[in-house]
């Protein structure tokens, strides 16, 4: 066990499926399983660890993720347009 690990303890991690529950829950974000096992598979998804073969969302990384999917609050589509630019 690495060090990395032992820091993480008592963290809560979850399954694809309750991962995808936690996200639309908590952040109202809608990922499905499938889309989570698509992003694991080409990149972009929240950070995973495992356990043999299963994939483990830790919640803190799941947290950062989707903060960093939700954009500023904007007053306006054109104001949301400048952001982008």
């Amino acid at each position: 066990m690495s060090l990395e690990h032992r820091s993480t303890k008592g963290l809560k991690r979850f399954r694809r499926y309750a991962a995808s529950e936690y996200l639309m829950n908590t952040w109202g974000l809608s990922y499905t399983p499938n889309t989570l096992a698509k992003k694991a598979t080409i990149g972009g998804g929240p950070p995973m660890e495992y356990a043999g073969r299963i994939p483990l969302y830790p919640q803190d990384g799941l947290d950062a993720w989707a903060s960093a999917q939700i954009s500023p609050r904007v007053s306006s589509t054109s104001e949301r347009a400048a952001l982008a630019a």
